[in-house]
């Protein structure tokens, strides 16, 4: 019935109105973010004018569908994402905003989002921690939005890292800046790898979440694009990243940044075109979701037993018994439970 890997998306305030979108994010994706909706440069574009209703509004719709929501981002460290009114602060201000930002953000949203990217883009900017002079700013971010809502993991989330060209953004500096976090007593709990790549290597994916899942913390692919003018090389490139992903035990799931053409960040990335037609791209990514479902049939044996490989997730099993009877029941494989599984049909 599902796997239990979570495939998501990157939604906004335009692409819902769009019946195409809606239909194909409702019927393949378990998660959502939204692109800009949640960042401070939205929600607070000028000082003192709080706008929250756009992120009310996409999490209400994502309530209404039953899809999980990352929280990106609580800040964003790159000194050209932030706001000016941010940059005309003084240290004492920029000091109060931050803690403003953080509980006006995270205690309205409590227990809303499983996922929080607290300081988006570490690796390549360090906009707060040299304005406020203080080089722990970072790790109490960290600190103070699980004091404020203990629930959600707390990410880091970065680009580059995946991709191999980048000396600001190695897998290296990647799991240096998570241990530096965790010795100062933030709780790091998710690894986004922003995943916005070209002409993948798939050896050069691999020995990142190598490296990466020495730290011990799951990794997520968080924001996930293929740019290719080519559509049948951005499938096959697609492909390289998504097994990539799937076949490494330390990754726990994919967001792609959006999925139709017009509505996403980088050009030629789009699976679905604008009238709603599933591209080569699209139909490679929805091959593999239904590759990665099981589907056993056969018999039992003398004892009752029916052996199978399967994905981790929830299963639905029909069983027909020697006199005509059918019996229907769910049960679901737990990730890292190896256990035999007893489904009792004596009740069906």
């Amino acid at each position: 019935m599902d796997n239990s890997f979570p495939f998501g998306t990157c939604i906004n305030t335009t692409v819902i109105q769009n019946p195409a979108f809606l239909d194909f994010f409702t019927n393949h994706f378990d998660w959502a973010v939204f692109e800009n909706e949640l960042k401070w440069y939205h929600t607070e574009a000028q000082q003192g004018q709080l706008n929250y209703a756009d992120a009310d509004a996409l999490l209400a719709l994502c309530d209404q569908l039953g899809k999980r929501v990352r929280g990106h981002c609580v800040f964003w460290s790159v000194d050209g994402d932030v706001q000016q009114w941010v940059k005309n602060l003084d240290k004492d201000q920029l000091k109060s905003a931050v803690q403003s930002r953080l509980e006006g953000l995270v205690s309205r949203y409590a227990a809303k989002f499983p996922h929080y990217d607290v300081n988006n883009e570490m690796l390549h900017g360090q906009f707060f921690r040299d304005r406020l002079g203080d080089e722990d700013v970072p790790a109490f971010m960290f600190k103070e939005v699980a004091r404020l809502d203990p629930e959600p993991a707390l990410f880091v989330n970065d680009f580059n890292v995946e991709c191999g060209n980048d000396p600001d953004a190695t897998p290296e500096k990647y799991a240096e800046q998570v241990a530096w976090l965790q010795s100062c007593g933030a709780v790091v709990r998710g690894i986004g790898l922003q995943g916005h790549v070209s002409n993948p290597v798939g050896e050069v994916v691999c020995a990142a979440l190598d490296r990466l899942a020495t730290t011990g913390v799951p990794i997520w692919f968080t924001e996930l694009d293929v740019s290719e003018p080519d559509v049948g090389l951005r499938a096959k490139d697609l492909e390289v990243v998504l097994r990539e992903a799937y076949a490494h035990p330390a990754v726990e799931g994919v967001v792609l940044w959006g999925f139709m053409q017009g509505s996403m960040w980088r050009q030629d990335a789009w699976l679905v075109d604008a009238d709603g037609t599933v591209n080569e791209a699209g139909q490679m990514f929805l091959n593999l979701q239904r590759e990665w479902k099981t589907d056993a049939r056969g018999n039992a044996d003398g004892d009752g037993n029916f052996k199978f490989r399967g994905f981790h997730g929830r299963y639905f099993v029909e069983v027909t018994t020697a006199t005509g009877c059918r019996m229907l029941k769910t049960f679901t494989v737990e990730k890292g439970d190896n256990t035999p599984l007893l489904v009792n049909l004596g009740d069906a």
